[in-house]
C-alpha cells in the first residue's frame, strides 16, 4: 500500500469515527428527548383525566367512560387509563386496548418513588403514579406514533448523511493527500535523477509554511551544499594536480638534464640544490593540502577546553619570531578586558596555532617592512584580533576570492606561494564558529580581522 492510499484511508477512518460518534449522539439525544417529552405528555394527560374523574365522582358515585369522553376526548394514540385502589383492584378504566401490555405493579416501589415510567415490548410508554391522599394507583399508557416515525426517519437521514459524507471525505482526502505529498513524490523522483551532473535541479517550493515544504527546502539546501562540495572537490583536484605537476615536471627536467650532461662537482651540486629547493616546495604544498583535507573533516566539539587566546597568541608569536628573526611584531589591546572570561575561547589549541602561524606568515611575506601589528579587542560576545601590515593591497575584484583554495591575488603574483594559507585559516575559524575578513586601509595597509566567540 503506497503512502498516498494509506494517508487517505487513515484520514477517512478518522472522519468516519467522528461521523459515527456525531450521528449516534444526535440520534440518542433526540430519542431520549422524544421519550422524556412523551412521558411528560402521558403524565399530563393522565392527570387531566384523573382530575375529571374525581370531579365527576364527587357528583355521582358511578362514573363511566362516556361521561369522561363527553368532557375530554382521548388525545393520544392507543391511550389507556387504569385506576386501581390500594389493594390493586380495578376502580376505573378508559380506552380498552388489548395491545397495551400492562405491567405487574410493585405497589411498594410505586408508593416509595411516587411515579414510575416504563415501556412495554410494543413500544407503549406507561406512567404509573401513586395518589397518596386517595391511596390510589393511576396507570396511563399511550403510543407515540408520530415521534417514533420521526425517529425512524431520522435514522435513515443520519445513515444517508453518514454514507454520503464518508464517500465525499474519501474522495476529497485522496485528492488532498495527492496534492499534499506531491513535493514528496517530486523529492523521490529528484533523488532518482540526482547525480553529480545535475545538482543544479531544484524542487519547486510553495509559499505555504508546512512540513512538506520544509522538507523540500531542506532537500534543495542539501543539493546546494552538495553542489558546492562537488564544485570545490572538482576545483580542488584540478588545482592540486596542477600545483603538484609543476614542481614534479621541473624536478624531472632537471634530473634528465643532469643525466644527459657531464657536469663537474659544482654543477651537480647546483642541480642537487635546485632539486632540494623543489622538494621543499613540494613538501610544503603537500603539507598544506593535507591540512586542508583534514580540516574539512573536523567539526566543532563541545568537549574542547577553554583557552586563553592572548596567551596562545603570545606563544605563537614567540615561536614565529624564532623562525623568522627579521620580523617585527607588536601586540596591543584596544580595550583592556574587565573579565578574564572575555579572553576565553572554546577551541582546539593546535588548530588555532596553525591559523595564527598562517596569518603571521602571510602578513610577513607580503609586507614591505616585515612589520606586523596585532591588536586585540574584547567584549562579552567575541574577541577581535587584527593582523595589520603595510604592503600592496588586494584588488577589489579579488577580495571575495582570497579565501578560495589556490587563488592568488594580482598583488602577490611575483612571490612564491600556493594560495592555501588564508583558505586554511578560514576553515579553522569556521570550525570555531568565528569569522575571517579582509579590509584595505589607507597608506597601503592591509588588515585581516579574526573574530571568535568568547565564553558566555
Amino acid at each position: 500500500m503506497n503512502l498516498k492510499l494509506r494517508f487517505a484511508l487513515l484520514f477517512t477512518s478518522f472522519v468516519a469515527a467522528i461521523l459515527i460518534i456525531a450521528c449516534a449522539s444526535i440520534y440518542f439525544l433526540y430519542a431520549t428527548y422524544r421519550e422524556d417529552d412523551y412521558y411528560n405528555r402521558i403524565q399530563s394527560e393522565g392527570n387531566d383525566l384523573y382530575g375529571i374523574y374525581v370531579n365527576l365522582q364527587s357528583k355521582s358515585s358511578v362514573v363511566k367512560q362516556d361521561d369522561i369522553l363527553r368532557i375530554h376526548r382521548i388525545a393520544l394514540v392507543r391511550e389507556r387509563l387504569v385506576l386501581l385502589d390500594s389493594s390493586g383492584s380495578l376502580i376505573f378504566s378508559l380506552g380498552e386496548n388489548s395491545s397495551v401490555d400492562l405491567p405487574v405493579i410493585n405497589y411498594s416501589q410505586v408508593r416509595k418513588a411516587g411515579i414510575i415510567r416504563l415501556t412495554d415490548k410494543n413500544d407503549h410508554q406507561i406512567v404509573i403514579s401513586y395518589k397518596p391522599n386517595e391511596k390510589q394507583f393511576l396507570i396511563t399508557a399511550a403510543y407515540d406514533q408520530i415521534g417514533l416515525k420521526k425517529l425512524k426517519t431520522m435514522r435513515f437521514i443520519l445513515a444517508g448523511v453518514f454514507g454520503a459524507s464518508l464517500l465525499l471525505t474519501a474522495v476529497m482526502s485522496f485528492l488532498f493527500v495527492g496534492q499534499a505529498i506531491k513535493p514528496i513524490v517530486e523529492l523521490s523522483n529528484q533523488m532518482k535523477r540526482t547525480n553529480e551532473l545535475n545538482l543544479s535541479e531544484r524542487i519547486t517550493v510553495k509559499p505555504a509554511k508546512d512540513e512538506i515544504n520544509a522538507i523540500a527546502q531542506n532537500f534543495n539546501a542539501m543539493l546546494e551544499r552538495l553542489k558546492n562540495a562537488f564544485e570545490f572537490r572538482k576545483s580542488y583536484v584540478h588545482q592540486t594536480s596542477h600545483e603538484l605537476r609543476t614542481p614534479l615536471a621541473v624536478m624531472l627536467s632537471q634530473t634528465e638534464a643532469a643525466l644527459n650532461s657531464n657536469y663537474d662537482a659544482a654543477g651537480y651540486k647546483k642541480v642537487l640544490m635546485s632539486l632540494k629547493e623543489d622538494q621543499q616546495h613540494l613538501i610544503e604544498l603537500t603539507n598544506s593540502l593535507l591540512l586542508i583535507s583534514q580540516n574539512e573533516q573536523i567539526e566543532f566539539m563541545d568537549e574542547w577546553p577553554y583557552l586563553r587566546i592572548d596567551e596562545l597568541l603570545f606563544d605563537t608569536v614567540a615561536y614565529f619570531n624564532r623562525n623568522f628573526p627579521d620580523v617585527k611584531t607588536a601586540i596591543t589591546f584596544d580595550t583592556m578586558p574587565l573579565d578574564d572570561a572575555e579572553l576565553l575561547v572554546k577551541g582546539n589549541e593546535s588548530l588555532l596555532k596553525a591559523a595564527f602561524i598562517n596569518l603571521l606568515k602571510n602578513a610577513y611575506l607580503y609586507s614591505d617592512d616585515k612589520t606586523i601589528i596585532i591588536t586585540l579587542n574584547t567584549n562579552k560576545q567575541e574577541i577581535v584580533i587584527k593582523f595589520e601590515n603595510r604592503g600592496e593591497q588586494i584588488g577589489v575584484e579579488d577580495r571575495e576570492k582570497i579565501f578560495f583554495p589556490f587563488f592568488r591575488g594580482s598583488n602577490v603574483q611575483k612571490k612564491k606561494g600556493f594560495g592555501l594559507g588564508l583558505p586554511i585559516v578560514n576553515r579553522i575559524v569556521q570550525i570555531h564558529k568565528g569569522r575571517l575578513s579582509y579590509q584595505a586601509l589607507d597608506n597601503d595597509k592591509n588588515l585581516i580581522l579574526l573574530q571568535l566567540p568568547v565564553k558566555g
